[in-house]
């Protein structure tokens, strides 16, 4: 039986000084984590129940969903990162090392290379497959800003499962088991979450989705649309309008706007020294050019000029997503010294892109100096703007796109504001927060054809397979079931992962008060019901009621003063609500209750 007077814990009433969410607070002040190092931590008694709990729940809807697990290392070879270019890829988040001989290593941050390999090693017919496998295991990835206990850590662990099929209609039939066994996962556990369209990024693949669990202290931003569209911010495409015909558009003139290097005070400028006659000018007219400096896997470091309506700020998580895997941040004053013709605040298409590039040299051909352009997916052909003249103090009006000017690309890099129009036309999106607790991809051919991952087909032809990945954040479960499930006073689990399912606290100084207690934990012990003892004989009743609330279990049964009337007090910590039960009722009314709330 798990005793308080032997339990390897320590609980804390103030919180760690790093900590920022409720999760991270409670997790560490009720002895389940302890920090070892800056993003990386230890799993104590406790803390070790519950995630074995998320870990079953996840394993068992695995197997019934066909999954067979293995296990690989954490520690491995350089060589098939090499093969699918994810060593350099992955920058800087993953972790490298040497062994004593000079061969390098890498502590895993994903496994697909590993999982193909195992299965080019052992199958090579069509009659193989379809198969999915499976691992629960610790990642590594060094997150420049480790944050928020276990949501956001270097060393975590996840769930990753992988699917190999012959054909793209069996990707798509095991992408549906899986995406399916995470509903039936998430729904176990107790988790409100959205599925909405996300990004591949690194990954690759042709088609993804995200399981975000709404929360205001989540990382990622999502949108939603009243007739059912979901997307990752990431992800969210613009409704892109007509282009327009120009045949009677004015030529762009060049005008004096003197101390303008801001959109508001260019509007302004605009609208007292330059008025047009049927209506004010105002933000969405003007193009604003920002610059970005780009940096390659490798280290390279390069200028990327977006130009974007002005009343729209650039959202540097949709640009790096979109520029992946560069790293992408706005560029410094270092950056510019080389590129006079950049004139901060006044920088126009005049200097960049197409426009800049001598006559007859295409983007990237020797000889090409240009800056690359990429144009925000709203300036089409015949719209006309408000821009940089590339001299202090002047802006050209009425440039006119695809007449005057044209960029080298598109690209979604434009924040998503409460109120846009969905890209499906289903209505105007509203934005909220969430954490993603599991993301599912249809990675395709990539993998299996970097690695030579083939099979022999019916017609004995051999066909490249094609892959899923799948995976699921378990650590961040845990903290986000944290997150979810407390009060004031301390943590309130669900009982399906809850560490224990009743904490019997006695308080008083008989030794009735301890025997009645030790009698019912036994008796709960013996119908299968998971008990935690507070049996420490020289601490006050207030303490323990403050470990018995910060641990969180779902009941409390209280043996105390009420023996004398021959009751004593369960606790349900969800509600508060409290029965008073007579002694001989405590153990069946206490077991009728927790097996009520299990679910079935």
């Amino acid at each position: 039986m798990l005793r308080m007077s032997t339990l390897f814990l320590r609980t804390l009433r103030e919180d760690p000084a790093d900590a920022e969410v409720a999760s991270h607070k409670l997790l560490v002040r009720a002895g389940y984590i302890r920090r070892a190092a800056p993003g990386i931590y230890t799993w104590l008694p406790l803390g070790l129940k519950v995630l074995a709990k998320v870990e079953n729940i996840v394993r068992e809807e695995m197997d019934a969903a066909g999954g067979q697990e293995v296990h690989f290392p954490a520690l491995l070879p350089r060589e098939p990162y090499e093969a699918t270019n994810r060593w350099t890829e992955y920058g800087p988040n993953l972790f490298r090392l040497a062994d004593r001989k000079g061969a390098d290593y890498l502590l895993a941050p994903t496994h697909e290379e590993m999982f193909t390999l195992l299965v080019k090693d052992l199958y090579s017919s069509y009659k193989d497959l379809p198969l999915t496998i499976y691992q629960i295991q610790t990642k590594y990835r060094d997150e420049a800003r480790p944050r928020a206990g276990l949501l956001r850590g270097r060393e975590f662990i996840m769930k990753d499962s992988y699917s190999f099929d012959v054909t793209d209609e069996g990707l798509e039939a095991s992408y549906q088991n899986q995406r399916q066994a995470y509903v039936k996962i998430f729904s176990r556990l107790g988790l409100e979450y959205v599925i909405v369209q996300a990004q591949s990024g690194a990954m690759g693949g042709s088609k993804s989705e995200e399981f975000l669990s709404p929360t205001e202290v989540g990382e990622d931003t999502f949108v939603r649309s009243p007739g059912g569209y979901a997307a990752n911010v990431e992800a969210v495409t613009t409704p892109v309008p007509a282009a327009i015909d120009w045949s009677d558009a004015p030529a762009a003139h060049v005008e004096d706007t003197p101390n303008t290097p801001t959109i508001a005070s260019l509007v302004d400028v605009a609208n007292s020294a330059h008025p047009r006659a049927d209506r004010e000018w105002t933000a969405a007219d003007t193009l604003k050019n920002v610059v970005l400096a780009v940096t390659t896997p490798e280290g390279d470091r390069s200028l990327l000029v977006v130009g974007l309506p002005g009343n729209r700020e650039a959202d540097m998580t949709r640009l790096e997503a979109a520029l992946s895997p560069l790293t992408v941040e706005p560029a410094t004053e270092d950056d510019f010294k080389p590129y006079p013709q950049l004139v901060k605040g006044y920088i126009g298409p005049g200097v960049l892109g197409p426009q800049a590039r001598p006559e007859g040299i295409a983007r990237g051909d020797e000889g090409d100096t240009a800056i690359p352009y990429l144009l925000d997916p709203r300036v089409v052909p015949g719209t006309r703007w408000i821009t940089g003249a590339n001299e202090p103090g002047r802006h050209v009006f009425e440039l006119t796109a695809g007449r005057d000017f044209e960029g080298d690309g598109v690209i979604e890099g434009a924040e998503v504001r409460a109120g846009d129009e969905a890209p499906d036309g289903s209505g105007p999106l509203e934005l909220a927060r969430g954490v993603e607790i599991g993301h599912i991809f249809q990675l395709g051919r990539k993998y299996a054809a970097a690695l030579d991952l083939k099979v022999l087909d019916v017609n004995g032809k051999q066909q490249v397979v094609t892959m899923g990945s799948y995976g699921i954040g378990v650590t961040r479960a845990v903290a986000l079931l944290a997150e979810n499930n407390h009060d004031e006073l301390g943590l309130r689990w669900p009982i399906q992962v809850a560490p224990f399912h009743v904490h019997v606290v006695a308080t008083g100084k008989d030794d009735s008060v301890f025997e009645a207690a030790e009698r019912f934990a036994k008796e709960l012990e013996a119908q299968g019901i998971e008990v935690l003892y507070d049996d420490r004989p020289k601490v006050s009743p207030g303490v323990k009621f403050k470990d018995a609330e910060l641990l969180g279990a779902p009941y409390i049964l209280v043996v105390g003063r009420g023996l004398e009337t021959g009751t004593a007090e369960l606790k349900t910590r969800a509600t508060g609500a409290a029965l008073e039960l007579p002694v001989a009722d405590v153990v069946a009314r206490t077991v009728a209750a927790v097996r009520a709330a299990l679910p079935a």
